[in-house]
């Protein structure tokens, strides 16, 4: 064609070798740009799909890393509620050591202290409603709760000893007669033995009145002037007016007596009952009659139940008495009746509870708020006989007009073993609250959850922390009875093994970490290997890069030198012209 350009050959030779240069210039600046020297397949296919390969795998191990961290997470969540639970357990353990020191004491001696300060009267009858004449009279049992026979040292003994308040009586003289009621007798009916009592002041001048011989004690308050309103305020003046409650006695109409039953122990508990349907007698069952119980004696403890108006009663701190059913229909309740009867009764189940050991056929009602200082118990008039062997009454009706009652006034330890129950049982219900808020993106390794952490990309490597149960009830921690020293022994023996059961799981779970957090750094450094593998294959040299541009650059301008000299040759053609 007319219109191609012809180019000599020096001259097509040197614009090729600078059309290479430019390409080899753009390659380079290319290189430099993105900082590497295979961008794609066509650059080194086989860098390239090696490279892809090992970044392919950091990217894997990358995203199973974030998983790994979530799972350090899930273990610290559960190793931080294993410490505040450690905490809570040892609160625990160290409130039924509490009651068990607590009962022990209560259940050493019966004891009664007045809320009166009589330091320094000199005159016992100086006191409003004491007058000459009046007795203080004491009977006592001993810790099997057998009738013990009193009197003063040397002097008759029988059932009952009276103290008697004459005028210009001190009240250490009065302490003093009361220190000097012995138990035995001799053969001519003498009290030659211990001591019963010991009678104080406190240090705030009330008085103290204890057992020593580990049984129950009643002090009954009999004024000179034979009323009702006289026997109250002789109590009331010599400051057990919280204590002595005005309990009728059987027998004709209005036939009271102001009294209060000092018990050493916690909670009423009756004889061990047996079932007199069996040959020979065996332990009571919950479904036995109260018309087939007897004692270990068998002598019959419920007679003539046979009316709906057959009731024991009971009240709390002087309150009103509730009729609790001996009889239903047309026969007599079973025992577990009876304690339902109570248990449902919404004036008394704030305050107390009946329970009914299986193994020992002992029926007992305890305090389960800290305000219960006595239990008033009794039986409704009519009913012949019905004796559960609480406190020293016999607890038999006299008369269809007047109920016979007692009222018993707990171990000074009762309320405060009611307190720790309340305490233990809050425990545990803390433990629970605990538990249910230690779950770390829905996962609780403490409420039963198990946690699988993979730790390589096709998931054949993996380590399974097993989650626990460690609810109050998962834990083992039952509610709390501390009403006899086998149910404290019992909830201490929980607590421990709660306790070693709580440290060992911290235990597994700190085994667990270290080895996440291990594979967790292997992790990371293998997929900075990995990378740094990668970056081997395809990563451009700069300094390398740079000189090639520098010495393309110098190779580019040398180029065009040459093709300006190639191209003088046709230039001096003009010179003909």
């Amino acid at each position: 064609m007319t219109s191609d350009v012809v180019l000599t050959a020096a001259l097509r030779s040197n614009l090729l070798s600078l059309q290479g240069t430019q390409s080899a210039i753009d390659v380079t600046q290319f290189r430099l740009s993105t900082g590497r020297k295979v961008n794609s397949a066509l650059d080194n296919p086989q860098s390239f799909f090696a490279a892809q390969a090992l970044n392919n795998r950091a990217s894997d191990l990358t995203r199973l890393l974030d998983s790994i961290g979530q799972s350090i997470q899930v273990i610290k969540a559960a190793d931080n509620g294993v410490t505040a639970l450690t905490k809570l357990v040892e609160q625990a353990d160290s409130i039924a050591t509490q009651a068990r020191d607590a009962l022990a004491g209560g259940q050493s001696e019966a004891k009664a202290v007045g809320d009166r300060d009589l330091s320094g009267v000199d005159d016992i009858t100086s006191l409003p409603g004491v007058a000459n004449g009046d007795i203080l009279r004491f009977s006592i049992t001993d810790e099997n709760g057998e009738a013990v026979n009193l009197g003063a040292y040397g002097g008759a003994a029988g059932a009952t000893v009276d103290i008697t308040l004459n005028t210009n009586d001190s009240v250490d003289e009065i302490l003093s007669e009361i220190n000097n009621v012995a138990l035995q007798i001799d053969g001519a009916g003498n009290a030659i033995g211990e001591q019963a009592f010991e009678a104080t002041l406190d240090e705030g001048g009330n008085i103290q009145i204890r057992t020593l011989n580990g049984g129950d004690y009643r002090l009954q308050f009999v004024s000179a002037a034979a009323t009702d309103a006289a026997d109250l305020a002789l109590a009331s003046d010599l400051g057990f007016a919280d204590k002595a409650r005005l309990v009728g006695q059987g027998g004709a109409a209005n036939n009271n007596n102001v009294e209060f039953t000092a018990l050493a122990d916690v909670a009423l508990r009756s004889f061990a009952l047996y079932d007199s349907s069996t040959t020979p007698d065996e332990i009571a069952q919950r479904s036995d009659l109260l018309s087939v119980l007897v004692d270990e004696d068998g002598t019959t403890l419920f007679a003539n139940i046979d009316a709906g108006t057959d009731d024991y009663q009971i009240g709390i701190n002087g309150g009103t008495l509730q009729n609790i059913e001996l009889y239903n229909g047309n026969t007599a309740v079973t025992i577990q009746d009876f304690i339902d009867d109570i248990n449902s009764n919404t004036t008394l189940n704030q305050s107390i509870v009946a329970e009914f050991d299986d193994e020992t056929g002992v029926l007992s009602i305890r305090a389960i708020s800290a305000d219960v200082q006595s239990i008033e118990v009794g039986v409704a008039a009519s009913v012949a006989t019905a004796n559960w062997g609480f406190g020293l009454n016999g607890s038999t009706a006299g008369s269809a007009n007047t109920a016979s009652t007692e009222s018993i006034q707990l171990s000074s330890a009762a309320g405060e073993l009611a307190q720790l129950e309340e305490d233990f049982d809050n425990i545990r219900s803390q433990i629970n609250l605990l538990v249910n808020d230690t779950g770390y993106r829905g996962t609780n390794l403490l409420n039963g959850d198990n946690l699988t952490t993979y730790f390589n990309e096709d998931r054949s490597s993996s380590l399974e922390t097993e989650g626990v149960t460690f609810t109050a009830d998962g834990l083992g921690i039952s509610a709390a009875n501390f009403s006899r020293t086998s149910s404290v022994d019992g909830s201490l023996t929980e607590a421990r093994e709660a306790l070693e059961a709580v440290r060992s799981f911290g235990s597994a779970l700190a085994n667990d970490l270290a080895v996440i957090q291990t594979r967790q750094t292997f992790t990371t450094e293998l997929i900075n290997t990995l990378k740094a593998g990668s970056d081997a294959l395809t990563v451009a040299d700069q300094n390398e890069e740079g000189a090639k541009l520098l010495a393309l650059q110098t190779r580019q301008q040398l180029g065009v030198t040459a093709l300006s000299l190639a191209s003088q040759s046709q230039q001096s053609i003009l010179r003909l012209f």
